[in-house]
């Protein structure tokens, strides 16, 4: 099969390379999915699990990509709740190979249905910014109605899911990012935008949640507008700064069949509305990870046509 693989750490998204590569098989509790399509989150070559196994072995080359949308079929030992010939798409496991390949195998359970009426392409672009911005808001953050949020990053693949949510479950949200991702953050639903380049960050007040995607000096800053008894939480590593009176929470996301349930069903019904800003053929994947210019939406790979 063709798949994409990484062998030096160094070299980043220019080191990426497509490749011929053996099927894989399944293991206990397995499905193989025939990937029809397949998200990428560039962050992914800083993460040691791309480089290294569990026990901290090299695992190099590594197969990329961990958001995928695709056909059952195979199916491992003992596995259930999914059958051949089934539409699914879901969050591949940290330490294995990922899905910038025509095939995977992967474990049942990080898999859901999709239905017949979502595409292959939206559904590989709702997995990981999806799955992060539903459990920051609402297992980590603990969103309530008439709360207030800053999202950070508004205009991107997460920020823009959790504009979205955080809306829905009737929170004011209040965006940030470049002063060129303005309208793109209103239209996702922001209820006002900060340009971190040239308005002041404090100006907005108080917030009961910050949802962090940055870091840094904007994390540190962000944790001083946390009202008491709110939350920041961030998605980049421990968090730097922590509110006076108040919770800091950082966390990694995990595959949820029921979450990305009532994800993909938000989308059939309207509510849900995608952050794609690329789609590319397979074999055209590795110039459309090396942009010459910078794009906000998620870059989808067609694996299949």
């Amino acid at each position: 099969m063709k798949a994409i693989v990484v062998t030096d750490q160094a070299a980043g998204t220019a080191g990426m390379k497509l490749v011929e590569r053996p099927e894989p098989q399944p293991a206990i509790n397995d499905v193989v999915v025939q990937v029809h399509a397949s998200g990428f989150v560039p962050t992914e070559l800083a993460w040691p699990s791309t480089w290294a196994d569990r026990r901290g072995l090299d695992r190099t080359p590594s197969i990329l990509g961990h958001e995928l949308a695709g056909i059952v079929i195979a199916l491992g030992y003992g596995t259930t709740g999914l059958s051949v010939g089934q539409r699914v798409f879901g969050l591949a496991d940290w330490h294995r190979d990922g899905t910038l390949a025509e095939y995977i195998a992967m474990e049942a359970r990080n898999l859901a249905p999709l239905p017949g009426d979502v595409d292959f392409t939206v559904g590989a672009s709702l997995p990981i910014s999806g799955l992060t911005a539903w459990q920051g808001l609402f297992q980590h953050g603990r969103l309530q109605p008439g709360q207030s949020v800053l999202a950070h990053g508004a205009a991107g693949a997460v920020g823009s899911m959790v504009t979205q949510f955080a809306r829905e479950a009737g929170a004011y949200v209040i965006g940030t990012g470049r002063a060129a991702d303005r309208q793109k953050a209103l239209d996702f639903g922001a209820n006002e935008f900060v340009d971190l380049s040239n308005d002041a960050l404090e100006d907005i007040g108080g917030v009961d949640l910050v949802f962090d995607v940055i870091g840094g000096d904007i994390q540190k800053r962000s944790a001083g507008l946390i009202r008491a008894g709110g939350t920041l939480v961030t998605v980049v590593g421990p968090a730097e700064a922590r509110p006076t009176d108040g919770l800091a929470v950082d966390f990694v996301v995990e595959s949820d069949r029921a979450q990305l349930s009532e994800i993909v069903q938000r989308v059939r019904d309207g509510r849900l509305r995608t952050n794609i800003g690329n789609v590319s053929t397979f074999n055209d994947a590795v110039a459309a990870f090396n942009p010459t210019e910078r794009r906000t939406g998620k870059t989808i790979i067609r694996v299949r046509p």
